[in-house]
């Protein structure tokens, strides 16, 4: 098992908004997997899509609010753009931090690391 040092209803809402995007953002008959483990010691939780990708000057805004990186999306996939930023806060709220790594077409991998 790997422990985290946050509320259980924060650790919940981060999956819960990773996957989500993850679901919107890849397209039917992709791929989505979630890996629970250990990074240098600190317990990680990372979502990972075959999806569209993020555009690399896209990155640094993503976890901002209301931010969306293709503004001409409809409601169905686009959302409010405040689900990174929720991310972000709940996993600093706990002492974290959040990272990306994402290319156009090849998908993206969300990962939240915690403190030992």
């Amino acid at each position: 098992p790997v422990w985290v040092a946050a509320q259980a209803q924060h650790v919940s809402q981060i999956l819960w908004n990773l996957l989500d995007n993850a679901v919107k953002f890849t397209p039917d008959g992709g791929n989505i997997a979630v890996e629970v483990g250990r990074q240098e010691g600190k317990p990680f939780l990372s979502v990972k899509d075959s999806g569209v990708g993020i555009p690399e000057a896209e990155i640094d805004n993503i976890f901002e609010r209301f931010y969306r990186v293709d503004k001409s999306r409809d409601r169905k996939t686009g959302g409010s753009g405040l689900g990174l930023a929720i991310v972000k806060r709940l996993v600093e709220l706990s002492g974290g931090f959040v990272q990306v790594e994402s290319r156009v077409g090849q998908g993206s991998t969300f990962t939240v690391v915690w403190p030992k």
